[in-house]
Order: structure tokens, then sequence, then C-alpha cells
């Protein structure tokens, strides 16, 4: 878990320490304002990663882009451009394709329902400290906009060669970067540990537990 630095006086404190006010904190020694938790965050983030997850989805369906030459139309999506890239023989630009633009994405948003969606029915989830560890590693290697940024400038060069018609996917993948950066200002550790420490255990992953220890013991 990690503490919260008082930007006023740097007092360090840890996020379960401060879950006596359930709305907002105070730094105990100088009284600056530390953080403050909407009560509709949790159903936000929900509203916001089902929109995404339904973005990315739409977007590895469709294609990204099609070329007309000379009346012969193609039009390629991220799983076609990941293909003919491994068939020549450029395997590492390819899995970087995948990773950074499919799994990784797909990955954090599957790992932001399987933390919020619980702590919103009022139940902690399995695991929290340890899936919100793998979360916050995987957040740099999704890279969407560098994905849109590339495409963008392949379809000005490709311009004065062919006609370039933007895919639905474009749109989806535009709409995908602008959710994942509301998502990452949404998500604030210390709210979601507040919402941890309000909820209740699972009560499967209680008994489940239990269990284990007896066999243990």
């Amino acid at each position: 878990m990690t503490p919260i630095a008082c930007h006023e006086c740097d007092l360090l404190l840890m996020p379960l320490e401060l879950s006596a006010a359930r709305s907002q904190a105070y730094c105990p020694r100088c009284g600056a304002r530390l953080y403050g938790c909407h009560h509709d965050r949790l159903e936000k983030i929900l509203a916001l990663t089902v929109a995404a997850l339904t973005l990315l989805v739409t977007a590895i369906s469709f294609p990204i882009v099609g070329l007309d030459i000379q009346g012969h139309y193609a039009e390629t999506t991220v799983l076609d451009a990941a293909q003919a890239l491994w068939r020549e023989e450029r395997g590492l630009l390819a899995g970087l394709v995948l990773l950074t633009t499919v799994l990784m994405p797909l990955f954090e948003l599957g790992a932001v329902l399987w933390l919020v969606l619980p702590l919103w029915r009022g139940w902690r989830p399995w695991g929290f400290a340890r899936v919100f560890r793998l979360l916050r590693l995987a957040q740099p290697w999704a890279m969407v906009e560098v994905f849109v940024l590339g495409v963008l400038v392949s379809l000005v060069k490709l311009s004065h060669l062919a006609d370039v018609l933007p895919g639905p996917a474009m749109a989806c993948f535009g709409g995908l970067m602008a959710l994942l950066a509301a998502l990452s200002v949404l998500i604030d550790p210390p709210a979601l540990w507040q919402a941890w420490d309000a909820a209740r255990p699972l009560p499967f992953a209680g008994g489940a537990l239990r269990r284990f220890r007896k066999a243990r013991a």
C-alpha cells in the first residue's frame, strides 16, 4: 500500500489511517486537504470502463483503414496488420503491436472491472492489492495513443499514392484513447483503498480461507 504525503507538511500517512473521513481526508498535523471522494466515483469508473471495453472490441473487429489504388480496394484490422508483420518476419514488431494496442488495454480494463465492480456492490474484491499493483504496472504499456499517431502519420504519407479511407476502428481508437485518459484521472488509489476499507469481505473468499487454514493445521 502506497503512503500518502501531505503536500503542505510532508507527513506520510497510510490510506487506511484516513478511513474515518468517508468523503474527504485532511492532514492530522496541519489540516491540509489531502483528497476528496465523490460518492458516484465508482459508478463513473464502471461506466467509462464498460464504454472503453465496447470501443476496444469494436476497434479490434472492424478495419482501421482502407486503400483504394486504381480501383483495387483493400482494408485491414489490427489483427491483420500484426499477422502481416509476422509473415514478413517482423515478429518482435508484431508482438509489440498486439501487446500495446490490444492485450495491455484489455488487461487494464479487465483489472479495473475486477477491482471496482465488487466495491460498487459493497464487497472487497479478491486479491485487491495484487491486482491493483499489476494494473499500475500495465498502464504504461497501453499505448493506444502511440498507435493512433503512427496510423495518422502513415495515412498522410500514403495520401499521394492512393485514396485513403479511415475505417470505423480509427474513431473507436480515438474514443478509447480519451476514455483511458479519463479513467487514469478517476482511478485514485486513496479513494479505492477507502472504498475497500468500507466494503465487506466476500463470503465465499472467507470460507475458502478458513478451510485452507484448517487443512494446514
